[in-house]
């Protein structure tokens, strides 16, 4: 299942391009994606984009796009056997520190820029 479990899965990439063509840009390909619940994490070759499904029939959507050179670091949290909680920490440039959101527990947050940026992609194709 790549980086998370439990209740997370890996998603088809040609269904995901094919399902979200209206927010990618034209020479924008998937190179992969997860599903935690309803909610979707995208990472293509030019960014990370986070779909957040809310409320009772999950009609209301949000949508975040975060650029791999503002991403400073990140760090996941596996689920375990009786915690099935899997999460994902992002710390984005200008942003405060991390807080949960929705059932995926992105997390986003300003650190040091004396980190190393690594691309959340290149993690998500292992």
């Amino acid at each position: 299942m790549g980086i998370f479990t439990g209740n997370a899965g890996r998603k088809d990439a040609a269904d995901i391009q094919a399902e979200y063509a209206r927010l990618f840009a034209a020479d924008e390909q998937v190179h992969a994606a997860y599903g935690v619940a309803r909610d979707v994490f995208i990472f293509t070759n030019m960014r990370l984009i986070l779909v957040d499904k809310q409320g009772f029939s999950g009609k209301k959507v949000s949508y975040e796009s975060i650029p791999y050179k503002s991403i400073e670091r990140f760090s996941v949290e596996t689920a375990g056997t009786f915690d099935l909680d899997a999460e994902l920490k992002i710390w984005v440039r200008g942003r405060g520190d991390p807080s949960p959101r929705s059932s995926t527990r992105v997390r986003t947050s300003t650190r040091s820029r004396r980190s190393s940026p690594r691309s959340p992609c290149a993690e998500a194709a292992h």
